[in-house]
Order: structure tokens, then sequence, then C-alpha cells
């Protein structure tokens, strides 16, 4: 006798018996922590990036190469910073600091990552288009915009470290102190 025929009584069918052992099996392993990434614990980071489709890999890489991998958070955020004190996005301030403390609550957190980019259609839409015009301006702007970040932090969580940069499109990196 098969094992379908042994719980059902009929080749070929699933038993009522089987289906509830499977189902019960099944809940079983979902009701258990998971191994690998708890919700709550100690992570090094938050990220704070752009919602740039164009920016997802160049910004899980460059977290990869800081051998941060599966061990920070992340917060994706039209302009990244600039969403953050930019006036144009003011009525979006509150869901980031509201963020970045449920963060720091669950995953004690020391450091937050803020990686703006550039051609961020974000920036052009908070500063104008002649502020982001060519590199050196708009070098400028995103230093502005990330030292803001910075001192807001400063104010809000001193005892975090912040890190700022700006992120080109293919990859690299600008840090900015």
């Amino acid at each position: 006798m098969t094992q379908d025929q042994f719980a059902s009584g009929r080749p070929g069918r699933i038993g009522r018996r089987r289906l509830f052992y499977l189902a019960g099996s099944l809940g079983l392993i979902a009701a258990l922590p998971s191994p690998v990434w708890p919700a709550e614990g100690n992570y090094e980071a938050m990220l704070l990036s752009c919602i740039d489709p164009r920016m997802v890999e160049p910004i899980h890489n460059y977290m990869d190469q800081r051998g941060l991998r599966g061990r920070y958070s992340q917060f994706v955020f039209a302009g990244a910073a600039i969403g953050v004190v930019a006036p144009a996005f003011k009525a979006w301030e509150s869901a980031f600091w509201d963020n970045l403390a449920t963060s720091m609550r669950l995953h004690h957190i020391k450091t937050i990552i803020a990686l703006d980019h550039r051609d961020c259609g974000a920036a052009k839409i908070a500063y104008g288009e002649e502020n982001v015009a060519n590199r050196q301006v708009e070098t400028v702007t995103h230093r502005k915009a990330l030292t803001e970040f910075r001192r807001q932090v400063g104010l809000r969580q001193p005892d975090l470290a912040v890190e700022t940069g700006l992120m080109a499109l293919d990859g690299s990196v600008e840090m900015f102190a």
C-alpha cells in the first residue's frame, strides 16, 4: 500500500488526515522565529535612500561592500535627505522621524547613513532645475541638504552617528563630513 493509499484508502488522493498533517506542519514552520534576521536586535545602521529605481542595485551593492548586508534597516524616501529637510516636502518630515525612532527602538542602531544621488527628480522639485543644472551646482545643493539633515539628526538624536553622501548613477559615492 502506498502512502497516498494509506492516507486516503484510494490511490492518487490526499486524505483528510494527511492534508491536516501537512497544514499543521506548515503552520508550525511559519510560527517558528526566523533564525536569520530577527525583527528586533542590534543592527549597525539605518540607511536613508531615494525611491529612484535606478539606485536600488547601486545602493545595495554599496552597503554590501561596507560589510553591512543584513545588518541595517532601510527607509526609502523620495529625495532621501532632501525628502526630510526640503520645505517642498514638509508634510513628509514626521514619517521619517517616526521611522528613525522606531528603528532605534527595535534595532538599536548606532548610525544613520543618508545617501542622496545625482540626477534626482526630487531635488529638482524641491530646489529647482537651476540648483541641479550641472555637477558642481548639484553637489553644492546636495551638500547643503545633507548638512541640514545632519544638523537635524544631531538635535533630535544626539547619540546617533551620522554619515552622509552623494551617490553617482554608477554607484560611486562621495561622502560628506
